[in-house]
This record gives C-alpha cells, structure tokens and sequence, in this order.
C-alpha cells in the first residue's frame, strides 16, 4: 500500500522507503476525505454549529509548528473552518459545533497568543459555513503588498465601540471609509461610506489614501468585516499623514449585534458579504444589489457552475435556473471552458461590474 510521494519521480512508493517522519506526520495534519463525502456528513450532522471568527496580531516564530499544534486540537473538537497563520499572526473563520464550544474556548486561553481574544459570532447561523477544517501558512494573514519597515504598523487608529462609531458618523467633519473590496461594497454598506472600489486590499489601501489626500484634517472613520484589515489600514493612514482616524472595533459583525441589542436605527445598510459557504449575512434585511445578469434585486453571491470559470457574481434565482448557476451562456455550453475563452465572457471583474449585451 503506498501514496503519491513528491520526493522522487516514481508515482507510488512505500512511505517508510522515501518519505522522512516529519512528511509523513504533516500529511496526517490535513483532510483527506473528498469535498462531496464531507458535506453529505454536515447535511446529517444532528447537532448544532456555531459559525464565529477570530484574529489578532502577534509574533509567531514558527507558524508551521504552531499551525499543526492547532490542527491537532481543533480536530479533536470537531472544529471546521478556514485559518491563516503566519508570521504576525493569526486569522479565523471557524464552525465549532454548540456542545464543544465551551471546551474550545477554555483551549483558547491555553494557546500561546490566544488568551482573551474576541471573539465574534455570526448574524446569521445555519451551521453550514464551513465543511472541513483547512489551517494555512502564509506570509501574511492579510496580504497588504508592503514590507515590514514600509510603516508602522503597530501606530493604529482609535478603536470605537458600534455605538461611538454610530454616533461619530454623524459628524459633519466624518468620513466613513470602506476598506473591503468591491463585491462586498454592493451588497452592504454603511450609508455614505467613500469606497475606492477595489479589487484587493491591497489596492485598497493606497487608492482609499490617495482619493483622500487632501482631507487629512477630518474624523476618518474606517470599517471592514471584521476589523481586522482596519489594523492594517488605520496605520498606513496614520503613516500617511491623517490626524485623526479611528476604526470600528470587531467590525461590521460586532456593529450589527451591537445595534440590534441597543434597538437604534442601523446606519449599515444590505448584506454583510462572509467568506464563507453562506457568502452573506444580512444586516437590515434590505437588498441593494442588483443580479448581475437580468438587472433585478438581489444580493446572493454565488460561483460560476462552470468549475473551469467559478467567478463569484450575482445572481438570482430565475437566472440561476435560466443559465444553470453558469455566469454566461459560453459557461453554460462548454462544461470544459478553459480561461483564455472564459476572458472573452466574464460579467464581473476584479474592478467591478461589467453587464455584457447578449
């Protein structure tokens, strides 16, 4: 019985014969079990889930030894979810089933780095966020294009509570400042919020700082999911030269269970779009996007049936039965569209939406 190994150009051999014991141990260390056995075992899970995220910034030395410590425990538990960890730190988006939820918080406080760190829960649960449990390492947990001497990035913005950020954007001398990428922008919103329409964050960050170069003066008030590219974002701000800026602490999550306990008027209006299987949550149950093919409301984000395409766009529900969850009828016919064709039939961008006539 053998498994493809990497180390030498033979397809199958024995893994005690080619494959040292730190190899072997790291395949252990990762799902093995194929994506349509996984969900059909969520579908029949008889327990409830709760979807939340974490982060924080912190110096990890070695991010794989600490990525596999995690692995290990949060399997234990039964935990799903998608987590980077790098060098500055970690970045969580996880299903935790209900009954083990207890047991995994107390194991946060036994983790190096993890003692105390907020935690926010979903809006919107169905338990289904997540199928399996995937732990990366990378460079950054929030890629941003710069180096680690470009600012100091411990020089960050004014943390405000969903009531102080509520209140504070109502000031005259605000700006409100999106700081996610576009395709989250058009299905949620903070009410005239300045978005830079972006792609990335990493382009974001600059075009956001650059469109507003001459407001350095004013309250700027900046938001994300969940606030953890704002820790990014209020530094570089500062670096370029703001006064005055401030950030919503736990983000667009924390906002909107904030506002719903204190029964004020929520200022974010539509979906708060989730990396996640949900890819939305809604906040005030109003929808402020349109289907990116017939032109009518609708804010359900979904990926191209086209598994070659797999753009994310919007559709609705007669057009996903209209296009057979394919993004362009190109999609819809060529089941094995390769992504020089699909250039030619994209409808949504990493700049925005583009509606093509048919």
């Amino acid at each position: 019985m053998g498994v493809e190994c990497k180390n030498i150009k033979r397809p199958y051999c024995p893994l005690i014969y080619c494959c040292s014991f730190a190899q072997i141990w790291n395949m252990l260390l990762h799902n093995r079990v194929n994506k349509e056995e996984l969900k059909r075992k969520l579908s029949e899970e008889v327990f409830s889930r709760k979807t939340i995220s974490l982060y924080r910034y912190f110096e990890i030395i070695d991010p794989l030894e600490y990525r596999n410590d995690l692995y290990k425990k949060w399997s234990t538990l039964n935990c799903f979810g998608r987590i980077y960890v790098a060098h500055e730190g970690i970045n969580a988006q996880m299903s935790v089933p209900e009954n083990n939820l207890p047991q995994f918080l107390d194991q946060l406080n036994e983790i190096r780095g993890l003692k105390d760190i907020p935690i926010k829960y979903a809006i919107e649960d169905d338990g289904k966020s997540f199928y399996k449990l995937t732990i990366k390492v990378r460079e950054k947990i929030v890629a941003d294009g710069f180096g680690k001497d470009d600012y100091d990035f411990t020089n960050v913005g004014t943390h405000l509570t969903a009531l102080e950020f509520h209140q504070m954007s109502e000031g005259p001398d605000t700006l409100v400042v999106d700081m996610r990428n576009h395709y989250e922008y058009e299905v949620g919103h903070f009410l005239n919020a300045h978005h830079p329409n972006a792609g990335t964050f990493r382009d974001a960050i600059r075009m956001a700082a650059d469109a507003l170069s001459e407001e350095k003066e004013k309250n700027v008030l900046l938001y994300c999911t969940g606030g953890i590219r704002c820790e990014k974002a209020s530094a570089y701000f500062k670096h370029r030269g703001f006064k005055n800026v401030y950030q919503l602490h736990g983000g667009i999550i924390e906002y909107a269970q904030h506002v719903k306990h204190l029964e004020v008027d929520s200022k974010f209006t539509g979906k708060n779009f989730v990396f996640d299987d949900r890819l939305g949550e809604s906040v005030d149950g109003k929808i402020i996007a349109n289907c990116h093919q017939c032109g009518k409301p609708s804010d359900t984000h979904t990926n191209c049936a086209n598994d070659d395409c797999h753009q994310l766009f919007i559709q609705c529900e007669a057009c996903k039965s209209k296009y057979g969850g394919c993004c362009s009828v190109e999609c819809q016919e060529y089941p094995e569209l390769k992504h020089n064709h699909y250039s030619k039939s994209k409808i949504y961008n990493r700049i925005g939406l583009q509606q093509e006539s048919r």
